[in-house]
This record gives C-alpha cells, sequence and structure tokens, in this order.
C-alpha cells in the first residue's frame, strides 16, 4: 500500500519544473508575436486567435509532460524515446489547429472599388492597386477538391516538422533539468547516508572505550580492595564517578578542545596513580595556544590506558608517561609515550584490542585520508604512538 501511494508523488515530483517551464516556453512565444505585431503590421486583432492558439499548445504540451512523467520511472533513454515520440501527435495537431485558425481567422477590412472601362473592369483597393479582372479570375478561380486536400496535408506536414523541434526542444530542457534535479537530490541523499553512516560508526568506536576503560579501572580498584586500601579505593570511586559523569554527557559525533580532552586525562590519571603510586609519574607538554584544538573526544584514553597498562603494569621500576602536542605545517601532532615496559603495546593477549585500532580507526571516520596513526617501539622498551590530523581550532 505505501508503494502505491507513493508513486503518484513520485510521478508529480517534477510539476513546479513542467508547469514553470511549460508557461515560460509559451509566453516566449506569444510575446514574440505580440512584438512582431507591434513592428510589422500592427494588425491586433488577430491576437485573440493566438493567444487560444498558446493555450492550446500549453495544454498539449502538459499532455507530453505526462507521457514523460510516467517514463521517468524506467530510464533517461526511455524518456528521451517517449519525448520524440509523444511529439509528433502534440505537433499534428497543434499544426492542424494553426491551419484552422488561419482560414477562419476574419480578413482584415478594406474598401474595394470596381470600375468598368469598355471591356475592362478595374479593381481598386484604398491603396490604390489596380488588377485586371482577368487576374482576378484567375486568382479567385474554384479550386479542386483534390488540390485542397493536398494542400492543406502539406501545409499540416509543414507545420508538423515546425512544431516538432518547437514540442522538442522543450522535452530536452525538461528532461536536462529533471535529470540534473534527481541527480542533485541523489547526491545530497548519498551524503547524508554517508555521513549518517560514519557518524554510526564514531558512535560504535566511542562506546568501544567506555567499556574498554571500566574493565580496565575496575581491574585496579579490586587490586586496591583486595591490598586493604579502603582509602585510596574510595578515593578512586569517586574519580571514577567525575570521569564518567563529565565523559558520558559528550556527544560522540562532536568535537572537543585539546584542553578538555587533557582534564579527561587527568581525572583518568589521578585513578591510576592512587593504584601506582610509586611507579606511574605523568608529564603533559602541551603549548597553551593549542588548548582550543579541536579533536574527537576521549581520543587519547586507549592510548593512555596501553601506556599504563603494558608499561607501568609490566615493570617494577618507575615509568613516565608523556603527552605532548606540536603543530606542523597547520596539523596538530599528538603524542602518547612510555618509556619503559615491553616492547609491543598495541593490544593486550588478554584484553578487548580495541586500544590502538579503535584510535586509528576513529581518526580515518573523523578526518579520511588528512589523518595518521603511527606507533613505534623505543629503545628502552617503551613504546609511542604518534597521531596528526588537520590543525582545526574552536
Amino acid at each position: 500500500m505505501d508503494d502505491a501511494r507513493s508513486l503518484p508523488r513520485a510521478r508529480l515530483a517534477d510539476l513546479p519544473l513542467a508547469a514553470a517551464s511549460i508557461g515560460g516556453f509559451w509566453l516566449f512565444y506569444f510575446a514574440t508575436i505580440v512584438v512582431r505585431t507591434a513592428i510589422v503590421d500592427q494588425e491586433y486583432a488577430t491576437l485573440g486567435y493566438s493567444a487560444l492558439g498558446c493555450l492550446i499548445g500549453l495544454f498539449l504540451t502538459f499532455l507530453v509532460w505526462i507521457v514523460l512523467a510516467r517514463a521517468a520511472r524506467e530510464s533517461v533513454r526511455i524518456q528521451v524515446i517517449a519525448a520524440a515520440i509523444a511529439c509528433i501527435p502534440a505537433a499534428a495537431i497543434f499544426s492542424t489547429f494553426n491551419l484552422a485558425f488561419a482560414v477562419h481567422q476574419p480578413l482584415v477590412a478594406r474598401t474595394v472599388i470596381t470600375e468598368h472601362r469598355g471591356d475592362r473592369t478595374i479593381v481598386k483597393s484604398v491603396e490604390g492597386d489596380e488588377v485586371s479582372a482577368e487576374r482576378v479570375r484567375r486568382r479567385l478561380a474554384p479550386i479542386p477538391e483534390e488540390v485542397k486536400r493536398q494542400r492543406v496535408i502539406r501545409l499540416i506536414a509543414d507545420g508538423l516538422v515546425t512544431w516538432y523541434f518547437f514540442f522538442a526542444a522543450w522535452a530536452s530542457f525538461y528532461i536536462a533539468m529533471s535529470s540534473a534535479n534527481r541527480l542533485r537530490t541523489a547526491e545530497r541523499r548519498l551524503s547524508r547516508a554517508e555521513r549518517e553512516a560514519q557518524s554510526a560508526q564514531l558512535r560504535a568506536l566511542r562506546y568501544q572505550v567506555n567499556p574498554h576503560f571500566l574493565f580496565n579501572t575496575l581491574n585496579s580498584l579490586s587490586s586496591l580492595v583486595m591490598a586493604r586500601r579502603e582509602e585510596e579505593a574510595e578515593r578512586m570511586i569517586v574519580n571514577l564517578s567525575t570521569f564518567f559523569r563529565s565523559s558520558l554527557a559528550l556527544d560522540p559525533t562532536s568535537d572537543v578542545t585539546l584542553d578538555q580532552e587533557l582534564q579527561f586525562q587527568r581525572l583518568y590519571l589521578d585513578i591510576e596513580t592512587l593504584r601506582f603510586p610509586n611507579r606511574l609519574k605523568v608529564r603533559i607538554d602541551v603549548p597553551r595556544d593549542l588548548g582550543p584544538a579541536r579533536l574527537p573526544p576521549l581520543l587519547l584514553q586507549p592510548l593512555v590506558e596501553n601506556a599504563i597498562k603494558h608499561g607501568v603494569a609490566k615493570t617494577a621500576e618507575p615509568v613516565l608517561v608523556t603527552i605532548a602536542a606540536r603543530e606542523e605545517d597547520a596539523r596538530l601532532v599528538l603524542t602518547v609515550e612510555n618509556d619503559r615496559g615491553p616492547r609491543s603495546a598495541s593490544a593486550d593477549e588478554t584484553g578487548t584490542g580495541v586500544g590502538l585500532a579503535n584510535v586509528c580507526e576513529r581518526l580515518a571516520a573523523r578526518f579520511g585520508r588528512g589523518a595518521e596513526c603511527e606507533a613505534v617501539p623505543l629503545p628502552d622498551g617503551g613504546y609511542r604512538v604518534t597521531l596528526s590530523m588537520p590543525l582545526e581550532m574552536e
């Protein structure tokens, strides 16, 4: 039922374009007749017949449009063939009406004077033209019916050719404009679909972060409880609730400033410092003028988690976790580094494996080919992840 109801709406989708183009074509044609009449013969009595002819032509063009609108459901090729065929009867009908108007419209009144001079009869018009009676009789001699039919057919055929190209010109214009409209509509739909797909992808990748972070934090909290460090566990719970209250209020598809991102990371690092008070050292090296730079929310979160999980948690030595930012050639370059630990930090054999891959996928979804993601081991067993993206300031 829904499909059946949608078909009439689809066929009438180009009605405003059709109405405007049909009206414009015939209005322009009538305007040329008015101008010609005003310049050439100034016989304004015939304009009524011309206006009636334009109305008939407008109606015939509308019928051609109905054929084209039905053919539009197939393809442009079918629409062109339908236009080529539909314009033939429209041009023939209009040519016939044009001939009928030419035959039956009233002639301009003239005063005619007839004089007899001997064996000659002189016919004079108001302009003073003189023609012989013999020439008058020759001109007014009865025309055989067969000749009349042939002349009528020839006149209609001549008019058909002329008006066919007029109707075809309108049909070509309409098909071109209609196809352009459909192409623009399809492009808008495709663009909207791509934006929605990108938004859905960003949301899915963003929502991978919270479970991953929560799982690691609960492990840390469990370690504190098992070690009977109740005061530190309580502080971790308070910090955890603050972190989630702030992060869950964010729109996953909207950007945050670098200052906001660093604020979230400080909350997380405060939580982890309670777990590793003697091993975790933090350094944040970000120029103040890059604070308004925009990036996806919690982009650094998996990287900082990996630096702690694969660096701090895997060694008994103090580990320095560094978060740095700089500008290079109108690009924002971010680095997260742990100076000690195992050489492999891209994923955990027992974890969910969403860390570095999640960040790279989010960057690609947000910036496309304009983003770069690189991870390299350090000589002392640490790991450095470098993110590069176009610099966009708030």
